[in-house]
C-alpha cells in the first residue's frame, strides 16, 4: 500500500537526523511519498503565531507525519509550535513508550513502561495574564471529555497490547477539584476494563517509585503537564530523549515526533543520532498498518546497538549519523 506522510525536519540537528530515518524507511520496503514542508513560518504574522497553516493542513489531507525537533523560545518570544500543532490537529494523546535498548548505558533493566500523556488542555492551554505587575495567573484547564477521552485511549492501549495494569497519577489530594476531576473520569472509565489493574499514584510519589523500581510499571495515564514532565524522566531510565520515540495520535490524524532538543551545538556536524526519531518512524509505520517494516527496523535497530561498531558518540560510539543509517539498512537485510 502506498502512502504520503509529512515530513517536518525541524531545526538545529533535525533536518539531518531526519534524513537518516527517512533513508532507512525507504529502505524497509514500504512505499512512501514524503511531502516536505515547514512548521515555522519566516516572519511572524501580526497579532498571531509563528506556525504555518500549511504544516497543519498537510498533516490533516495526509494523516500522517514525521517531525524532527523544534526550539522554543523560555520566557518570551511566541507559544510553541510544537503544542500548536498537538492543538490545531486535536492530537490529544501523546504516547512515550519507554524501553531499554541493549548497551544503552542505563542503570536499570527490565524497563518496558508506556506514558500515556493528555495532550490538549491542563496548564498547557496557555491562558494566563498578568493580574497587576508582579503577579501572574494561570489558568489549569481540566475537562471531564479530554479527561474520559485520555483514560479510554490508556485503557485500550492497555488491552490491545496486552498490558494488565494501568497507573492513574494525579495530585487530587490538593487539587481537589482539577485533578480529583481527571482522577473520577479514569476511574469511571476503568470500570469497563475488570482484566486491568487500575492504580492510582500521586505524582510526587510516583517519581520516587520510577527511580527506585521503574519496572513495577505498565501504562501511566496522567494529565498535560504531569505527563511531559514524567515522561522526560522516564526517559531518563533508559539513556534518555535520545534513545526515545514519542507519538501524537487523535482521531483525524497521528504525529511522530523526536522530543529532544535541536542540539546547535552539534548540528551540521554529522554526529546527531537519528534513533528516536527513526524509532518514532517505526510506531508511525505500526500504526498505519505497516507492521511488518515496522519490525524489520525494530529489530535492525537493536541489532546495531548490539554489535556497537556503528553507534554515534553519544551512547559511546563513533559512528556519523549517516554511517549509523546505512548500518541499520545493512542490518534489515
Amino acid at each position: 500500500m502506498k502512502h504520503t506522510v509529512t515530513l517536518i525536519a525541524g531545526e538545529g540537528i533535525g533536518p539531518e537526523i531526519a534524513a537518516a530515518a527517512r533513508r532507512v524507511i525507504d529502505a524497509s520496503g514500504v512505499e512512501i511519498t514524503w511531502e516536505e514542508v515547514s512548521a515555522r513560518a519566516e516572519v511572524e504574522r501580526r497579532g498571531g503565531g509563528m506556525m504555518r497553516d500549511e504544516a497543519v493542513a498537510s498533516v490533516r489531507k495526509n494523516r500522517y507525519a514525521l517531525k524532527g525537533p523544534m526550539a522554543t523560545p523560555i520566557a518570551e518570544g511566541p507559544p510553541s509550535i510544537n503544542v500548536g500543532l498537538r492543538k490545531a490537529l486535536d492530537l490529544y494523546a501523546n504516547l512515550r513508550p519507554v524501553k531499554n535498548i541493549p548497551f544503552v548505558p542505563s542503570r536499570f533493566e527490565n524497563v518496558d513502561l508506556v506514558v500515556v500523556r493528555e495532550n490538549t488542555e491542563d496548564l498547557y492551554s496557555g491562558l494566563e495574564h498578568v493580574i497587576v505587575p508582579g503577579v501572574v495567573e494561570s489558568l489549569k484547564i481540566i475537562t471531564e471529555k479530554a479527561s474520559t477521552r485520555i483514560g479510554k485511549f490508556a485503557f485500550d492501549y492497555a488491552r490491545q497490547h496486552g498490558r494488565k495494569k494501568v497507573a492513574v497519577v494525579h495530585k487530587a489530594n490538593i487539587m481537589k477539584l482539577s485533578d480529583g476531576l481527571f482522577l473520577n473520569s479514569v476511574r469511571k472509565v476503568a470500570t469497563a476494563y475488570p482484566e486491568i489493574e487500575l492504580r492510582e499514584v500521586i505524582v510526587d510519589n510516583l517519581c520516587m517509585q520510577l527511580v527506585m523500581r521503574p519496572e513495577q510499571f505498565e501504562v501511566l495515564v496522567l494529565p498535560n503537564l504531569y505527563g511531559d514532565v514524567v515522561s522526560d524522566l522516564a526517559a531518563g531510565l533508559v539513556g534518555g530523549l535520545g534513545v526515545v520515540p514519542s507519538g501524537n495520535l487523535g482521531d483525524e490524524a497521528a504525529l511522530f515526533e523526536a522530543v529532544h532538543g535541536t542540539a546547535p551545538d552539534i548540528a551540521g556536524k554529522g554526529i546527531a543520532n537519528p534513533t528516536a526519531l527513526l524509532l518514532s518512524g517505526v510506531m508511525m509505520l505500526d500504526h498505519m498498518g505497516e507492521v511488518a517494516a515496522a519490525r524489520r527496523i525494530d529489530s535492525a535497530v537493536f541489532r546495531v546497538y548490539r554489535e556497537r561498531k556503528w553507534v554515534t558518540p553519544d551512547v559511546g560510539g563513533k559512528a556519523t549519523t549517516n554511517e549509523f543509517a546505512a548500518a541499520v539498512i545493512d542490518a534489515m537485510k
